[in-house]
């Protein structure tokens, strides 16, 4: 049991990552991630991302000991990587002799077709660190995630977590026990996930609506969409600051928590999250974000909307 994913990180940096050791990170990614590890000296290799995940090629050769990927919901892209792709992530480290951490963020949502197998589960070579955490489907205040490791790894983890601390809180952990055990936690899930799924048909349908056939990705699981924006539109950070202004929250990669180290792969993305919103306060901001660009002279006029509705789409392969 970790004080959320952001401890296993450490844990796993405590036991890895020295100066110079390298780590295949998805490029963009997590900058929670990114930045422990660099704190303990790794050297980040960024592996681009494309509609299927990681891009497994770029491993060959990388030289890196520990791979860092988010396959159920990229961040921030959203995508969720294919199963072809799990095999050859696997593949890669069994031939490698390294270890994959795979963050499980947001795999509690998914909302379009059948949710893949986390690759823990697909692991039979002890190749595999598991993270994951209860902060988006409980709270982020009760500070509870979890490590799944292989059988060589448990002795050494125990050790690096008594350094950091005694463990987690216990009356947390029983409290938590029991609303799993009672079958409590299965029906919030069920519940949430029905609601989260009409609020992103919402922003969706939204976006569609003011702006035309719109490029996100993401769209099928999790908490938060990334959105591409249309040429006609100013560039990111003018977009973010009108929104601003006019009392819409978008956010850049970099102010929602992404880190890219290869810049300029999405120039022009923004992360929408809407779990905390309702429809209705939803389509309100995306109408109200449309009426501020439009104040300030940017062309929304109907020749944007006679294309095909849009169908969700991944990002392209400028990755």
């Amino acid at each position: 049991m970790t004080a959320g994913a952001q401890e296993g990180f450490n844990l796993i940096s405590r036991l890895f990552v020295q100066p110079g050791v390298k780590i295949a990170i998805e490029d963009p990614c997590y900058a929670g991630a990114a930045h422990v590890f660099s704190s303990f000296g790794g050297a980040l290799v960024p592996v681009p991302v494309d509609a299927q995940g990681l891009c497994t090629e770029y491993l060959a050769g990388c030289g890196a000991s520990l791979a860092y990927v988010t396959p159920s919901h990229q961040f921030p892209t959203g995508v969720t990587m294919s199963f072809g792709r799990r095999r050859e992530l696997l593949a890669w480290a069994r031939s490698s002799g390294s270890y994959v951490v795979e963050d499980d963020y947001d795999s509690d949502f998914r909302y379009d077709g059948a949710p893949l197998a986390a690759l823990a589960g697909l692991d039979a070579n002890t190749s595999l660190i598991y993270l994951g955490t209860f902060s988006k489907s409980v709270g982020a205040g009760i500070r509870t995630g979890y490590m799944v490791v292989p059988k060589q790894l448990v002795g050494p983890v125990r050790q690096a977590k008594s350094l950091a601390n005694y463990g987690h809180p216990w009356l947390d952990q029983i409290v938590l026990a029991d609303f799993i055990d009672q079958g409590c936690f299965a029906r919030h899930v069920r519940r949430i996930r029905q609601t989260y799924s009409e609020v992103r048909q919402a922003l969706v349908e939204s976006l569609n609506s003011h702006f035309g056939p719109t490029r996100i990705s993401g769209a099928d699981a999790g908490m938060h969409v990334m959105w591409t924006l249309p040429d006609h539109l100013p560039p990111v950070r003018e977009v973010a600051r009108i929104a601003a202004d006019a009392g819409v929250g978008i956010y850049t990669l970099e102010a929602a928590g992404a880190h890219e180290i290869v810049a300029f792969r999405y120039p022009r993305a923004v992360v929408l999250g809407y779990a905390a919103l309702t429809p209705e306060a939803i389509r309100k901001g995306i109408a109200r974000l449309a009426s501020a660009l439009s104040r300030e002279g940017v062309d929304l006029s109907p020749r944007f909307m006679r294309q095909r509705p849009s169908v969700l789409a991944a990002p392209g392969p400028q990755r």
